[in-house]
């Protein structure tokens, strides 16, 4: 891949370059993203088989990243953010209100990285960018359920 693909796609059409809170406003990127995707109204094993592709891809892209980057985890690379925000909206209904409540739980456990979260980050390659994102957007996910299920 191109090393302009490369940062393209793994900025997320370079919302990762924001000058101010690149991981915020990548995930800002995801929710973008939901709400284009909640329209075509998938089935869960539809969202699912689209989610793993789509960490899959993000994986690979994130590891050619740290390649054409010169570093580890670069903080331009947010399409890992992308990736927790779809799991954190995995089985959600996409409201505004979902939505933004899905945003703030995210960015929180993104954020303070619960046991492991940080030691996921010791994995070699893309799946050491990605695979702590996935684990936040776990966390916020079973937090949004409760929320939307339990309380109402």
């Amino acid at each position: 891949m191109k090393k302009w693909a490369v940062r393209f796609v793994s900025s997320f059409f370079y919302l990762g370059y924001s000058p101010i809170a690149p991981g915020t406003v990548g995930t800002l990127g995801g929710v973008a993203l939901f709400y284009g995707l909640s329209s075509f109204q998938f089935s869960p094993g539809g969202y699912i088989l689209f989610l793993l592709g789509f960490i899959i891809f993000s994986i690979w892209v994130s590891e050619e990243a740290e390649a054409v980057f010169g570093q580890k985890d670069p903080s331009r690379v947010v399409i890992d953010e992308v990736c927790g925000y779809l799991v954190t909206m995995f089985l959600v209904q996409p409201s505004w209100v979902n939505v933004i409540a899905g945003f703030f739980l995210f960015r929180f456990f993104d954020i303070v990285k619960p046991p492991p979260g940080r030691s996921l980050e010791r994995f070699k390659g893309g799946a050491g960018v990605v695979m702590d994102d996935i684990l936040a957007g776990i966390y916020a996910n079973v937090i949004l359920q409760v929320i939307t299920r339990v309380i109402g």
